[in-house]
């Protein structure tokens, strides 16, 4: 068995090639992953440009510390461990997914969807279990905005919200009014035409997650309301921290708490988004799939421009 990989690796900032890299050897708790296919996020830009420049004093100053992209994977396991056989299809999110295989911890993984491929499976773990996190707690018949609602985590959210028995307001462009009412959204806002913080609506859960609204969201919050704020786009240097800081800060005043979004990938949190897609209530919206590693920067690239309709993924084996 060879001692090397095809790994989608960034030896600099900017930059990310196919090359051949040791292949990884489980150590206690992980288990060695043949990756099939793998799930293209904000974050994998993030990291390859190294911005916000803040994250450069925990990424590496000069080029990334960790050299392989990619968090978000669906694949085989290749070496038994305590909770996982041989064989096992599973899917999670793991540092260095976009590479042949990965050592995995296993409290990172769980049972891959049965209903799903690989390359669906692979789109699932980060944006879904986001979109969970962020709604868990929501009851039935209570109101919740998305705004942001056709992206990776918003198509998740809208049908994670349905799925707990809200009642669901979308916001997104023209061309995805119809693809948010079809995940279940009683209304869907087209932000290029109106502006909901106008709108008399209001709302016990408000889901920002393009992060560009934050404090001005507010004003549609219901009395008790919660306005959660994801990351979103910013400067070079500190991102959208700076928006974000201030919207917690005008959470102090005024109706409702405001908060940001900050997704924790673990196996138990994957355990009822499973759940809700082998039922039928939940379903990966897949933007694009992109054929092999090689088109990993392409890929990176799609996300980073913004607009897609769910989900990119690409496809290794």
């Amino acid at each position: 068995m060879s001692a090397t990989m095809r790994a989608a690796v960034s030896e600099r900032y900017h930059s990310v090639a196919v090359r051949d890299v040791p292949k990884p050897a489980p150590a206690e708790g992980q288990v060695l992953v043949r990756v099939h296919a793998a799930g293209v996020n904000p974050y994998d830009w993030h990291f390859l440009r190294g911005e916000p420049r803040i994250m450069r004093l925990q990424l590496g100053f000069r080029g990334p510390r960790l050299l392989v992209r990619g968090t978000d994977l669906a694949g085989v396991v290749e070496s038994a461990g305590s909770r996982f056989a041989v064989g096992d299809r599973v899917y999670g999110q793991v540092e260095g997914a976009f590479a042949d295989y990965v050592a995995a911890p296993e409290e990172l993984l769980a049972p891959m969807p049965t209903n799903l491929t690989f390359e669906q499976a692979a789109t699932v773990p980060l944006a879904a279990t986001t979109a969970w996190q962020g709604l868990d707690g929501v009851q039935p018949g209570q109101r919740v905005l998305i705004h942001g609602a056709s992206g990776g985590v918003g198509t998740f959210a809208v049908q994670i919200a349905v799925a707990l028995g809200a009642e669901v307001t979308g916001v997104c462009s023209t061309r995805n009014l119809e693809l948010v009412l079809s995940l279940g959204a009683t209304r869907a806002i087209d932000y290029t035409t109106t502006d909901v913080v106008r709108e008399p609506g209001r709302y016990d859960v408000v889901l920002d997650l393009g992060g560009r609204r934050g404090p001005a969201l507010r004003k549609v919050l219901a009395p008790g309301g919660s306005l959660l704020l994801s990351s979103g786009e910013g400067g070079r240097w500190i991102g959208p921290l700076g928006r974000i800081i201030g919207a917690l800060a005008l959470g102090w005043i005024g109706k409702g708490t405001v908060r940001a979004l900050v997704e924790k990938p673990s196996r138990a949190a994957l355990a009822p988004i499973t759940a809700w897609i082998e039922d039928g209530a939940v379903r990966p919206v897949v933007d694009r799939i992109y054929p092999g590693l090689r088109d990993a920067a392409e890929a990176i690239e799609r996300v980073e421009k913004g607009h897609t309709a769910g989900k990119v993924g690409l496809t290794v084996i």
